[in-house]
């Protein structure tokens, strides 16, 4: 893929990003051609899709209507058909004898013709799209079929994670979503996911006797107002959810057990802040597969190197529709350490560079043992300026950098773990 895909690529993720999720419905597919099946395949999975029960089934119309004629009909049928345009219309009579009067149809044709799609909106079908069509299109359908008009949109969701232990991912996390609230004057939330070992309450100075811990261990109970009553105010524009950091018991979840909470919150903030732990289970890698935006946050040497290729690999098979992850190398230059420089890093691992923080442990330090934010400690300081930019990066709001160009052969360890 060359820099001109790479671009295009990254401006048809960015149209998804932020947008609604499909409401959980089924969908049923019924594909005349390979090309049709593969299509739907890359629909299911879009991120917006991640709540829909979709399946395929080969034929067109006929094998729908005799499906139907002992099976109920699902709240969406997408139909690809290969009939004449004068032939759809009567054929598609028969499929309302045996279809649910709730039932939306989407048919998809070979056919660009304006009186046909007329005459197919009129008779009750939902949308007429014509192939070749992508399956960001087919998906942004569906969505504009099952939400509301008039919906407010969902808050953008924005994960940190860690390639290794100690990278400080939380440490700019935070830092990243102080700099969003006061650039952009909006409410960011928070959500500390470290149950047992997460800083965002002492990196903010505070002490809430509830938080996060609260919620996901009362499902049933969870809604706006438990929500609104677990976030504490840590500045303007600023709540959080915190983890109780506590040992007194263990902390194993669900696949989907942050996953109301999350929706929850993105219907009442505009970003929501998730703060990953280092760790790798079913609840992590699912809630990846949701999010707008990924954070790798790794340091400059071999092991980090090694974890960031691994995860930005796995989290571009999981999220084909999505956008690729930004990569923050942090500690840089320290002084007396060999490390590998950050455009390197970032093309060893096909990953785009947002930032890189240079090593101050006397700012970093003071700033984590005062239980303040970068901005606090030395507001002039260069480092915000970065924090300020990758900030609006994540929040849409400005380029992101193109992806690095890969680099010839790598020497010596890098060849040997094929990470080029």
């Amino acid at each position: 893929m060359n820099d001109t895909d790479q671009e295009q690529a990254h401006t048809g993720a960015e149209e998804t990003a932020g947008a609604r999720l499909v409401p959980r419905i089924t969908i049923q597919a019924f594909c005349q051609n390979s090309a049709t099946a593969q299509l739907i395949e890359e629909a299911a999975t879009d991120r917006r899709m991640i709540k829909a029960a979709l399946t395929t089934h080969n034929g067109g119309i006929d094998a729908a209507v005799e499906i139907y004629k002992t099976n109920p009909t699902p709240n969406l049928v997408i139909l690809e058909t290969t009939l004449r345009p004068e032939e759809i219309p009567s054929s598609l009579e028969r499929l309302a004898d045996v279809c649910d009067e709730t039932t939306k149809v989407v048919v998809v044709g070979h056919v660009n013709d304006v009186q046909l799609y007329r005459d197919l909106v009129r008779s009750g079908v939902s949308e007429y799209l014509v192939m070749p069509t992508s399956a960001s299109a087919l998906v942004s359908t569906i969505v504009e079929l099952f939400v509301a008009e008039g919906a407010a949109p969902i808050g953008r969701t924005i994960g940190f994670f860690s390639a290794k232990g100690g990278a400080g991912s939380s440490t700019l996390a935070h830092n990243i979503a102080w700099a969003m609230a006061h650039s952009l004057h909006q409410d960011v939330l928070i959500m500390d996911m470290d149950l047992a070992f997460g800083t965002a309450g002492l990196n903010f100075n505070q002490d809430p006797v509830n938080g996060l811990a609260d919620a996901v261990f009362a499902p049933d109970s969870v809604d706006e107002v438990m929500i609104d009553r677990l976030m504490s105010k840590a500045a303007n524009h600023i709540n959080l959810l915190t983890s109780p950091g506590s040992l007194e018991r263990t902390y194993d979840f669900g696949r989907r057990d942050f996953e109301q909470i999350v929706e929850i919150c993105q219907r009442n903030v505009p970003a929501v802040i998730l703060d990953l732990p280092h760790a790798w289970n079913d609840w992590i890698r699912h809630t990846l597969t949701t999010l707008d935006e990924i954070v790798i946050v790794a340091q400059p040497d071999l092991a980090n190197l090694r974890n960031a290729k691994n995860i930005v690999d796995t989290i571009k098979a999981i999220r084909p529709s999505d956008n690729p992850p930004h990569l923050i190398v942090n500690q840089v230059a320290m002084p007396k350490r060999p490390e590998i420089a950050a455009k390197e890093f970032a093309a060893s691992i096909d990953c785009r560079l947002s930032g890189q923080i240079p090593f101050d442990p006397a700012l970093f330090g003071t700033a984590a043992n005062n239980g303040q934010m970068i901005a606090e400690v030395s507001a002039s300081h260069k480092i915000n300026d970065t924090l300020r930019t990758i900030a609006l990066q994540l929040a849409g709001r400005a380029s992101a950098s193109v992806p690095a160009k890969p680099v010839g052969a790598l020497p010596g360890i890098f060849r040997k773990l094929k990470l080029a």
